[in-house]
This record gives structure tokens, sequence and C-alpha cells, in this order.
């Protein structure tokens, strides 16, 4: 038998990985499914040794996934699932620890475990997590995004975005001098190009910066409420699952 945990943000995503298993054998259990940083370190210090295998999101919704390392001890294999460049992608060979290039297909779980077999004790090495971390930690993240401005296009420093919102269809940028930009892009393939540590996701619309935040105030239902400067005139409140781990995340290391 092999017990194994999912840490996946998406829930599609987490729902094919336990559908693949459960095809690849029987004889796998997944114990449960994780989505945050924030509910994955207290259940994993509390039944770790209950686990044989992790497959962990690189990218979730409150953070990186490497920063449970920093939390809590993990001795048994991760398979990390990622959209990561190829540099991240060459660290997880470099280390024989495997990876899942998003979208999964059940070839390549297939072939992960099967390589997770035939590795098992380099597997179970923690230096080897470690280094693994160490290269992860060395990701440059997205400085500059392009908008457009009628005919013309215009280059958007990282540091100079206030707020990024998804409003249906359309996910705008909010900057320092007060302007608002369409972009080309949705709030989860956002989260793998920021800077988990200036960014953070603080409900279904909005990712805020870290720079950007003027007062936090405690708001109705256990939950927290945002003013950012410059004042973008939106309600932005942080989801009421997602408040430990803001927390964390403003008090930083």
């Amino acid at each position: 038998m092999m017990n194994v945990v999912i840490i996946e943000d998406e829930p599609l995503a987490a729902e094919k990985l336990r559908r693949y298993l459960e095809k690849y054998s029987t004889e796998i259990t997944v114990l449960t499914e994780l989505t945050t940083l924030s509910t994955a370190i207290p259940w994993i210090s509390e039944h770790k040794e209950k686990v044989d295998l992790y497959f962990m999101d690189v990218q979730l919704s409150d953070g990186l996934s490497f920063e449970i390392f920093s939390a809590t001890t993990i001795n048994k294999p991760v398979i990390f699932t990622t959209a990561f460049d190829e540099f991240a992608i060459d660290a997880f060979k470099v280390n024989s620890i495997d990876y899942l290039l998003k979208p999964v297909t059940f070839t390549d779980l297939s072939r992960s475990l099967r390589k997770l077999d035939a590795m098992q004790k380099q597997f179970s090495r923690p230096e080897a997590v470690k280094e693994v971390i160490q290269h992860l930690e060395k990701k440059s993240f997205k400085d500059r995004f392009l908008v457009k401005i009628g005919n013309h296009i215009k280059s958007i420093g990282s540091a100079d975005i206030v707020a990024f919102q998804a409003d249906g269809r359309d996910v705008s940028l909010f900057t320092h001098t007060g302007k608002e930009y369409i972009i080309e892009y949705k709030l989860e393939a956002l989260m793998d190009l920021l800077d988990p540590k200036a960014f953070f996701r603080v409900n279904r619309s909005f990712v805020v910066s870290l720079q950007s935040i003027a007062d936090v105030v405690m708001y109705s239902n256990r939950r927290l409420k945002l003013t950012l400067n410059p004042n973008i005139q939106k309600e932005i409140v942080v989801s009421r699952e997602k408040v430990g781990a803001f927390k964390q995340w403003l008090e930083g290391n």
C-alpha cells in the first residue's frame, strides 16, 4: 500500500491526479488533498508519519510549496507538478526528484511512479530535497507586463503595480499612478509568474502588492479588509480561508 498526499490549489488538477493514481494502482490511497500552505503545514506536521509520497504543485495561492520544508520536516519522496520554465525543470532532473509538467497526463504520472519505484532510496534523501529547493529559490519572476493603449503598447514594471483584479473574463492591473490596464493573463497564470514574496492572492478576484498595502482592518466573519496606496476605489477583502496565510506573508520570514 502507498499513502499519497496531493497539495494542489486547482480543484480540476487535483481531481485529475487522484483519478490517475487510482487508475495506476488499487494499492494507492490518497489520504487528503490540501490547497494552501496554511493548511498543508499543520496537516503534514501532525500526520507525516502516515505519508509515503507527496504530489506538490510548486505555486500555491499563498506561496511556493517549498516553503513547507522550512516549516516542517519531510523525509518522504516528493513529485512536483509545475508550469515553471526549463531552468527549474532541469533542477528537478539533476536532483533525481521527478516533476509533472502541466497539463498532467496519465503517461507522465506513470513514468514518475515507475521512477520512484526504481529510485526509492535516493528519493528519501533529505539533502536531495534541500538541493531542489535551493535551485527553485533561484527562479526569476516576471518583472514587466505589456499593456495596450489604443494602438500603442506600454511596458509596466511589476514594482509599479498596486494590484490585479479579475472581473469576469477580464484581468486588469492597477498602477501607482492610478491607471488601470487590461492584460492578457488569468489570475491563475499570474501566480506562476509573480514573486510570491511581493504579491498575494487575497481572494478569487484580487492579487495585491505588499508594498501597496496601506492599512489592514479586522472585518466581518473573521476576514480582513485592505486599503491600498494609492486607493484604487475597490473593496478588497481577504477571504476567511486565506487570513492565516496572509498574516504569515505580511509578517515575512
